[in-house]
């Protein structure tokens, strides 16, 4: 008789933005289903170590302004640290007509306001510590949770099922989220059974070059650093992910020149992202590409003439034209433009300056389409002034 294949679940993958949007609507679809005291749906977030599930969710909750509890099930070993400990309760009735469950704590003080004994008694579990004193809404992540220990999985079915374990529910505008490794071999987890997978909706977290500069320039990272990753993107992988590169990059941040410290970068680079990575960044360096000119000088430096020779010298012309660098420091302007704008107000010099960019043949056409229109989308309110200026209207137009 021929082997029946494992049933194979269907996953989209998402990057962080897209992996955002669909928990936002996941969370608002949970609270019309709960004001239908249906049971709400949790999600697993699948994805390499390293890539960013834990700080994508923590993000999401404070967007939110939501409680958030997160729980590393790996690391746990007491079952009670996550469904809360056994305790006796007993029955107990005042005037043959008001009865309740009391824990056993309890007794003395209910028999001293004149309850008495039913006989009955029975185990129940005590909300376990972190769930203490939040009533209102949150999100409880589940970290690691497939390479945890069988029992603690068993206990999740049961929490995801009916938001409760036994005797103690969650309170209303809870969500739960998973987040797990792949099962593909590269890890050591715990294989999901189909009857399991049913009960949550699973989506893979991929890695994303724009997601990551724009969380990167947020981050105030190293900005050479920046422009060797989105020059080569491909060197991400699973042995090589985003918290390693991140590690590396600020291992080697308060080095003042690159050039003269060669040898340290390797020791470095060796220890963290491995050696293709590194030697592929000390190419960047011997190229000179350490030295291009950053968003902050381009957009803030007093002079103009300084900034056009500078930038024609890195990007080039006709025949010579590097469409490579013109991209990443496209991609720079915008993220460095939308990050100033959280903390700075848009003033007139600065859509100037922008428009002066515009207006002078460094960038390709469709690249000023890309920058003015990003930066607008990005932040409107803060940008609203670049639909007063002739030069970039044209492009916001089209």
């Amino acid at each position: 008789m021929a082997k029946k294949e494992k049933t194979k679940h269907a996953q989209v993958s998402l990057n962080v933005k897209e992996a955002k949007q669909f928990l936002k609507h996941i969370i608002d679809n949970n609270r019309y289903l709960q004001q239908q005291n249906k049971p709400p749906v949790a999600v697993e977030v699948i994805g390499d170590s390293g890539i960013g599930k834990t700080s994508t969710i923590i993000q999401l909750a404070n967007e939110l302004d939501l409680n958030f509890v997160k729980l590393n099930l790996a690391q746990i070993e007491e079952l009670g640290d996550l469904v809360g400990f056994p305790i006796r309760q007993f029955e107990v009735c005042q005037n043959d007509d008001k009865c309740l469950w009391i824990d056993e704590h309890a007794v003395d003080e209910y028999t001293k306001q004149g309850y008495t004994f039913t006989g009955k008694n029975r185990m129940s579990y005590c909300p376990p510590e972190w769930i203490s004193g939040k009533s209102t809404g949150g999100i409880l992540l589940l970290d690691d949770w497939n390479r945890a220990d069988m029992r603690f999985i068993q206990a999740v079915m049961e929490l995801i099922d009916r938001q409760q374990y036994i005797s103690w529910s969650l309170p209303k505008d809870w969500h739960i989220i998973l987040t797990s490794n792949p099962d593909n071999g590269d890890y050591l987890v715990n294989s999901i059974d189909s009857a399991q997978k049913t009960r949550f909706i699973s989506i893979n977290l991929k890695f994303d070059i724009n997601c990551w500069s724009e969380w990167a320039e947020d981050a105030e990272m190293d900005n050479r650093c920046i422009n060797f990753l989105l020059k080569h993107p491909e060197l991400v992988s699973t042995n090589t992910n985003s918290r390693s590169i991140s590690t590396f990059f600020n291992s080697i941040s308060s080095l003042k020149t690159f050039d003269g410290e060669l040898g340290l970068i390797q020791m470095v680079g060796e220890g963290s992202v491995g050696s293709e990575f590194t030697t592929m960044f000390t190419m960047f360096i011997n190229n000179k590409l350490d030295k291009i000119i950053s968003p902050d000088t381009i957009m803030n430096h007093e002079s103009e003439e300084y900034i056009l020779n500078t930038l024609k010298g890195v990007i080039g012309k006709d025949d010579k034209y590097r469409a490579d660098l013109a991209s990443i420091l496209s991609t720079r302007i915008v993220n460095y433009s939308l990050y100033y704008s959280k903390t700075n107000k848009v003033e007139k010099s600065y859509i100037d300056r922008l428009a002066y960019l515009m207006n002078e043949d460094i960038f390709a056409v469709d690249l000023k389409y890309k920058i003015v229109k990003s930066i607008y989308n990005g932040n409107s309110s803060s940008f609203k002034t670049l639909m007063m200026n002739k030069t970039l209207i044209k492009f916001l137009s089209k």
